[in-house]
This record gives structure tokens, C-alpha cells and sequence, in this order.
């Protein structure tokens, strides 16, 4: 679950990058006392992921600047629309603006391309999950913008569960244990608690790997009638998740071979982010001087 700590200790640590002494620019062009209201618009369409780390954005350089979000995560939107309103500080605004644009921007683009894969296996009950390609320190977003575009979460990190691939393999067997034996003798000495899953890029592994007792079987870079034969083999003795060659053209395909999971790097390391601008509407000067102060001058 992304909590609010999770999302402020992010967010300042980016405001911190982009601001290490605060807004040259700002201070010397905008007064002090200037306050402004913007407006978050949507230059193409998509589906929203991040409000409440654009408003932290804000909140964290003023807390007295206000951002009223007009959709939910997960809302669909199209070109035009307003996503949030911004009023406050034009100081506090223009220097958080690009932070808030970044992360609003790069997480409505996952949760935009995941509703289109998500879209292409309906109806089939293939779930799309993410992968651990994400961006260093930013997993915890870009996870949330998964499952906000409609997808699901695989393992969090190394340390959630067990995910055996063709190395970790190889070095378990080298001993000369059987795949099915060695596999075996992980299962015993794991928790019950604990997840095990097993990668293999051939069909000839399947039954090996399956009668250890494993609790997911990855089939990498099967083609789809591989696929199929793979899940013909499993026989409902395990989860079984594709992986390999998945982009727009080829998910639906692989949906339909039956498999329970398809796990979509791209989700996260090949993602555009979306084109929202943060457009100022009104800009309030400093009120002009009263009389009192003027004569005092």
C-alpha cells in the first residue's frame, strides 16, 4: 500500500535535488507576496496516477498552497480535460511545479499503458502484472500506477519470495541432484508462508519443475502453442505465468493460451511519460500600498 509517508519521504528527497537552496529564478523575478492558481491539463489522453503525489509536491514547498484533484486514480481522462487545481504561492507553485509534472507525468504513463494491456487480455482471465524493472527508489510509485492502469504487482523485492531462474538453477543442480529432488528439498525447508516459483524455457522442464510441488511455473519466452502446451502439461497443479516477447501485439495471444499471469516488463522500463502541462489561469499581484503606509514611507 502506498502510504503518505512513503510518498513524502520521495517527494522531498526530489524537492531537495531540484531546489538545494531554493528557486533563484522565482525570488527574483516573482514577489513575494504574488499568489497565482493553476491548473493541471491534460495535452493527450490516459488514465490518472499520482494525485497525491502532486499534491505533495506542493504541500511540501507551502503547505499553505491547495490542490483540489478533479479525478481519481484510475479515471480515465482525455485531451483538454482538467486533471487538479492549484492555488497558492506563485513562488511555491512555480517551484514545485516540475517536480509535481514528473511524477504525475511518468506514473499516469504506466497506469495509461497498463489499461492497454490489460484491455487486450480481457476477457481471457490472464492477470498483467509488473516485474522488478522499475526505476531505483521509485518502485513504490511505480507500482501503484500499475495497479492503478488496472494491472497487478508481482513480487515487491528479492525478499518477498522465492524465484528460481536458469542461473539460480544451474548452480542448485550442480551437485548432482535432479531438478525435481533439488527443488524438492528447497520446498521442505521454506515456510509454508513462502511462495515458490520456478522459471523454464523449455517444455521438457515443465513436468520436473511441477511435481516438486512448486507454487508458480514461469514459461519464458514460450511462442503461443508452446504456451499452450505448457498449460496442458501443469494440468492446474500450478500458476502459470508467461514471460518474454510481451508487447501490444503479442499479449492477447498469450492471454488466450489459458496461462494465469503475464509478466510485462515494459509496464515500467519502457514507458513514455504522459504530456500534462501545469498552466497558470490567474496571477494576483501584491496588493497595492494603503494610504497609511504610503505616507509612512
Amino acid at each position: 500500500m502506498l502510504t503518505r509517508h512513503a510518498i513524502d519521504t520521495i517527494v522531498r528527497a526530489a524537492l531537495d535535488e531540484d531546489a538545494p537552496w531554493g528557486d533563484l529564478t522565482s525570488e527574483m523575478l516573482i514577489p513575494a507576496d504574488a499568489s497565482a492558481t493553476a491548473e493541471l491539463i491534460a495535452r493527450e489522453p490516459g488514465v490518472f496516477s499520482g494525485g497525491a503525489v502532486f499534491e505533495s509536491a506542493f504541500r511540501l514547498t507551502d503547505a499553505e498552497i491547495t490542490v483540489t484533484l478533479r479525478l481519481t486514480d484510475g479515471d480515465a481522462f482525455v485531451a483538454g480535460d482538467t486533471l487538479a487545481v492549484v492555488t497558492g504561492s506563485a513562488r511555491g507553485i512555480l517551484q514545485a511545479e516540475r517536480i509535481g509534472l514528473n511524477f504525475v507525468q511518468r506514473m499516469s504513463g504506466i497506469a495509461t499503458l497498463t489499461a492497454s494491456y490489460v484491455a487486450e487480455a480481457a476477457g481471457t482471465g490472464a492477470r498483467i502484472v509488473d516485474t522488478r524493472k522499475t526505476t531505483p527508489g521509485l518502485r513504490v510509485l511505480e507500482r501503484q500506477a500499475v495497479r492503478d492502469g488496472g494491472g497487478r504487482n508481482h513480487r515487491f523485492s528479492l525478499s518477498d519470495a522465492v524465484m528460481a531462474k536458469d542461473n539460480h538453477l544451474a548452480i542448485l543442480t550442480a551437485g548432482g541432484l535432479d531438478l525435481t529432488t533439488a527443488l524438492r528439498q528447497v520446498r521442505e525447508r521454506l515456510s509454508h508462508t513462502t511462495h515458490l516459483e520456478v522459471e523454464v524455457d523449455r517444455i521438457d522442464q515443465i513436468e520436473p519443475v511441477v511435481a516438486a510441488g512448486v507454487d508458480t511455473i514461469m514459461l519464458d519466452n514460450f511462442s503461443p502453442d508452446d504456451l499452450r502446451t505448457g498449460v496442458a502439461v501443469v494440468a492446474g497443479r500450478a500458476i502459470v505465468e508467461a514471460s518474454g516477447g510481451v508487447n501490444l501485439h503479442t499479449v492477447g495471444a498469450i492471454a488466450a493460451t489459458g496461462v494465469d499471469v503475464i509478466s510485462v516488463g515494459a509496464l515500467t522500463h519502457s514507458v513514455h511519460s504522459l504530456d500534462l502541462g501545469l498552466d497558470v489561469v490567474i496571477n494576483t499581484q501584491p496588493a497595492a500600498a494603503t494610504p497609511a503606509s504610503a505616507s509612512a514611507s
